[in-house]
């Protein structure tokens, strides 16, 4: 029912709410001989009546009541995304927001991805927030566990829990132009509403299968590496892992040792160097306590040396030739063997492909009982798999290390805009932004991790970090302003990505190899062309004249 919609009234409500009616039998009854028995028959009418109006009453006390005042924002996701929007809000000053998450848990792709070695790339003084800094880090690069722990930390130090709505689904998301609300379908849920809307899924949310011929045919276990499974024994087991990139690399050091026999299915080798990860010492984290400055100059310098680093993987340069050097030294010096040198070897610039950090890929492969295998797989079977010399791999599992679904085009769930337009008809060729944060014909929708906000070389959540503050102006402009809409101009967001794609065909990233990064067709809809501090020079500026902004009528 609408807000503006009433309770009806019944026939015989409206009968007895009409006096002038009972009061001419009043008057007639008067005129007329009463028996004696009449004063009897009437109380018991009126009794009755009474009794029976008793009953009806309910009636209107049964209506449907009104939607709930709708929210300020909804978040939708609670990894490290939306956790940090939610910290922005409440530094804010803005308490009514939700954070909708599908899971039991909070932690995002560290809370899915619990497999055998998952671990941050990226050290743990630079992958944290500069807000929420955590002394205790055990290692230079931590494990997921432990980085699980810091996202649990967050929800606790900022009072997060009781805006987090747990299994919470969202289905779709709609825009009401003529009240510019945004309402979550949610499955089997009630919809909630808000005047803003926030996509904090993350990049790195869906997994699944590879569309590989005979995946439902295999008798035998099949584990991705965000779903594992931690109830298989793996000892004893022949073992297939698919996959050479990031997780792989972190998974078959673990599985060589436990597996009787590991199969290593690589389709393309990745340029890999050096980690270097150390304990820290506890003198070090009670300097960090008792000195917070002393970590966050720690925190400066990681950011500056790996700012240097896009020099060698984002353009071709003098250092993309040093960092191939390294990367060639790293792999003569733990791999021996001359073929199998060259099978790891790749034939593409460094940085077209993401860079790999491990100290112990190259020697896990090179155990008596692991095999790396470079024939292009056929298809799986019963028994195992299939590759393109005709050898059949017989196996116990087969673990996919394969990657995510990354929304290079389209979107997780339906979102409709303005005139139903949806974003993902318009994303089905790549997905574009404004700022990587708003998109034309979609008011008061903000993404984190959207288009075109991929670090190559730097912490992601310097990126976020940036992201977060551009979003909280948009939000309090809106609110503190009674705005109906904000909506990004599209000749704006034109504008923006085609210089963004004119830098970009320049970096190795669109450099010939095929990677995530890139559609089908080649469309690079996932980095930012160029250094941290450049974006975060672009997300520095808010500009309303590049918003269409409308009031909402008293």
């Amino acid at each position: 029912m609408n807000e503006t919609d009433q309770p009806r009234i019944s026939a015989n409500q409206a009968s007895a709410a009409t006096p002038s009616k009972a009061a001419a039998k009043k008057a007639a009854a008067r005129k007329r001989p009463v028996k004696k028995a009449a004063p009897k028959k009437a109380a018991a009418k009126k009794a009755a009546s009474k009794k029976a109006g008793a009953k009806k009453a309910p009636r209107k006390a049964a209506a449907r009541k009104p939607a709930a005042k709708p929210a300020s924002v909804l978040i939708v996701g609670a990894g490290f995304a939306g956790l940090g929007m939610a910290i922005r809000l409440k530094k804010a000053g803005i308490e009514d927001f939700v954070i909708l998450e599908r899971g039991e848990d909070v932690g995002g792709t560290w809370r899915d991805n619990t497999y055998p070695g998952a671990a941050c790339d990226i050290p743990s003084n630079l992958y944290s927030f500069s807000f929420a800094p955590n002394p205790n880090w055990s290692r230079s690069y931590s494990g997921g566990a432990e980085i699980l722990d810091y996202v649990h930390y967050l929800v606790s130090a900022f009072g997060l829990r009781k805006h987090i709505r747990f299994q919470h689904n969202v289905t779709a998301l709609d825009f009401d132009t003529r009240r510019g609300l945004w309402t979550a379908e949610l499955e089997g849920r009630e919809p909630l509403r808000a005047r803003a809307a926030v996509m904090a899924q993350g990049p790195l949310s869906n997994a699944s299968f590879p569309d590989i011929e005979g995946v439902e045919d295999f008798q035998g276990k099949k584990i991705h590496s965000a779903r594992w499974d931690h109830d298989y024994d793996f000892t004893g087991k022949r073992v297939a892992v698919i996959g050479t990139g990031a997780s792989a690399v972190q998974i078959v050091p673990e599985l060589v040792e436990k597996v009787v026999r590991l199969k290593v299915f690589q389709r393309t080798p990745a340029w890999v160097i050096p980690r270097p990860d150390f304990r820290t010492p506890d003198w070090n984290k009670t300097l960090f306590r008792a000195l917070p400055a002393s970590q966050k100059a720690v925190r400066e310098a990681l950011f500056w040396t790996h700012e240097t680093m896009a020099m060698a993987v984002i353009w071709n340069s003098p250092l993309t030739r040093l960092a191939e050097r390294l990367a060639r030294r790293h792999l003569r010096r733990q791999v021996k063997d001359d073929w199998m040198r060259r099978q790891l070897t790749p034939d593409f610039r460094i940085g077209c492909k993401r860079v790999l950090v491990s100290n112990d890929y190259y020697p896990a492969l090179q155990k008596d009982n692991a095999q790396l295998i470079t024939w292009p797989i056929a298809k799986l079977s019963e028994n195992g798999i299939r590759t393109a010399d005709g050898v059949e791999h017989e196996l116990d599992c087969v673990v996919f290390a394969t990657g995510f679904d990354v929304p290079k085009s389209g979107t997780p769930f339906p979102v409709r805009g303005r005139a139903g337009r949806e974003l993902g008809e318009e994303w089905a060729r790549g997905a574009q932004a404004y700022k990587s944060i708003n998109v034309a014909g979609y008011p008061n929708l903000f993404f984190l991790f959207g288009p075109n906000s991929g670090p190559g070389h730097n912490s992601a959540l310097v990126y976020m970090e940036a992201q977060l503050d551009y979003a909280l102006r948009g939000m309090q402009r809106l609110l503190d302003d009674n705005l109906k809409l904000m909506d990004v101009k599209p000749a704006v967001q034109a504008r923006h990505n085609k210089q963004l794609q004119k830098r970009l065909a320049r970096t190795n990233w669109n450099s010939g190899c095929k990677s995530w990064y890139l559609t089908e067709d080649g469309f690079n809809a996932t980095m930012f062309p160029g250094f941290a501090t450049q974006y975060r020079a672009q997300m520095a500026t808010f500009e309303d004249r590049d918003y269409e902004w409308v009031a909402l009528k008293a």
